[in-house]
């Protein structure tokens, strides 16, 4: 938290949206939220501007001249964990799930209520200071998470991961004989009562699982459980 005018600003939103209209809705929300604002309407400006300042979270359209929002988190997504919520008019399945797989850590559908919007981006930035709360770390087999450092390891070589999936992996590895529902998960990891496609959770999921397999070919370290959710695999749970 920093100071702007006297007042205390919760962080800084970086919006990318090129609705010049909509843009202006979000900013005026989002700093009557407390919350510093700046604002880009084209996607190949993205990279230029997170080299030279900072920003606690991105509001990222999916639809923006120069280069769309799904390269953008893409390219993001090389260099940093910053909390990105993508915004998006499409409404197929599939188009809602891309963002999220290229580590997106929410996502809001178009027409959406700015109050929501403001929502959304307090869970994840909640979610997000959670994650610093506690000084104990938490070992299972070869892994190893930091939550004060937001760091995990695997076999002590450091494994980068979305707020998404570090809130997700915390989850487990804090609770290994627990099976958790997709609600469960999604009401923990994005810190409210969320009421959205429960199926996000899948694509986190997804993510994790393919960014272990690189490390530890050969080991499931997250299970599903037919009808049920997902646990913590035997496999890893065996090996403390």
């Amino acid at each position: 938290m920093t100071q702007q005018g006297g007042l205390a600003v919760l962080g800084t939103i970086l919006v990318v949206e090129d609705e010049v209209k909509l843009s202006s809705i979000l900013r005026d929300y989002l700093m009557r939220a407390g919350y510093s604002v700046a604002t880009l309407v084209r996607g190949d400006e993205v990279l230029e501007w997170l080299e030279t300042h900072s920003a606690d979270l991105m509001l990222l359209d999916l639809m923006l001249p120069g280069m769309d929002g799904v390269e953008v988190c893409r390219q993001v997504r090389k260099s940093s964990e910053l909390p990105i919520i993508m915004l998006t008019a499409r409404v197929d399945e599939a188009d809602r799930l891309v963002g999220l797989e290229l580590g997106a850590d929410d996502y809001i559908c178009k027409p959406f209520s700015p109050r929501e919007v403001v929502a959304r981006v307090k869970a994840v930035l909640r979610r997000t200071e959670r994650s610093a709360l506690s000084n104990r770390p938490l070992t299972r087999g070869p892994l190893r998470l930091f939550p004060t450092q937001f760091r995990v390891e695997v076999n002590k070589e450091e494994l980068h991961l979305t707020p998404s999936e570090f809130g997700l992996l915390k989850a487990f590895m804090g609770s290994p004989e627990r099976v958790f529902t997709r609600s469960d998960l999604l009401n923990m990891v994005q810190g409210y009562q969320y009421e959205g496609y429960d199926r996000t959770i899948d694509s986190h999921i997804k993510n994790l699982r393919r960014k272990f397999a690189d490390v530890l070919p050969g080991v499931q370290v997250v299970e599903a459980v037919y009808g049920v959710g997902y646990r913590m695999s035997r496999e890893i749970c065996g090996a403390v």
